[in-house]
């Protein structure tokens, strides 16, 4: 029996014949790989150089560099969990500070609106004043009345002064009142006192911001 050979071309010669078919201009175009170069000095003084960040330079800044050498970007340093925690607190102290200080600033304006003027501070501050002594004057007459009433009480309890249990029980119950009553009336008056003690506050420090606000409203732009 004979066999049929088949004329098989050596593979290179099929190879060949392939990239004969493809354009010269296309096997030309295949460009290089551009990967970033990350560099840094570390705590020693070494300069590295990585394809990735680099481990050594963790707590400092980072450059990345383009192929060409010229810096694409810059990395700061990596925190600890600890230092991040402490980063995150300064920014919100930060915050709260300017949140305040806006706060302040609007108050400011508030208070220049309500008081354009001293005349205008002095007349509230005289008004709030005017009311709780008349308050108080009320409450010095009504201590007095009954300061007289416990004196009364007190001669008709004298009479019991070897046993008080003795004296009648409507006479007993006036005196409690009274002292009762006079208890209350030493505590409104004290009340009153920092009443007056608290407005006073209050205006002077308002008047301490507003001094300044109204120089600045007085003075004349040149």
């Amino acid at each position: 029996m004979m066999t049929t050979r088949l004329n098989i071309p050596p593979l290179r010669w099929l190879l060949a014949a392939a990239l004969s078919l493809v354009s010269p201009a296309w096997a030309q175009q295949a460009p290089p790989s551009e990967r970033d170069i990350y560099t840094c000095t570390d705590a020693s003084g070494r300069k590295l150089t990585s394809d990735r960040p680099i481990a050594a330079c963790r707590d400092r800044e980072q450059l990345i560099l383009n192929p060409s050498g010229t810096v694409r970007a810059r990395v700061g340093p990596t925190l600890s969990a600890k230092d991040q925690a402490h980063q995150d607190a300064k920014a919100q102290a930060e915050r709260i500070e300017r949140a305040r200080a806006e706060e302040e600033k609007r108050q400011d304006r508030a208070l220049l609106i309500r008081y354009p003027d001293a005349q205008s501070h002095d007349k509230e501050r005289d008004e709030a004043l005017t009311h709780l002594s008349q308050v108080r004057q009320t409450a010095l007459l009504r201590s007095s009345d009954l300061l007289a009433q416990r004196d009364k009480l007190a001669e008709e309890m004298a009479f019991y002064a070897k046993d008080p249990s003795k004296a009648p029980p409507q006479l007993q119950h006036q005196y409690q009142e009274v002292n009762q009553s006079l208890t209350v009336q030493g505590r409104l008056l004290a009340d009153l006192d920092a009443q007056v003690n608290r407005i006073n506050e209050r205006f002077d420090t308002e008047r301490r911001r507003l001094i300044p606000m109204w120089k600045q409203v007085s003075t004349p732009l040149n």
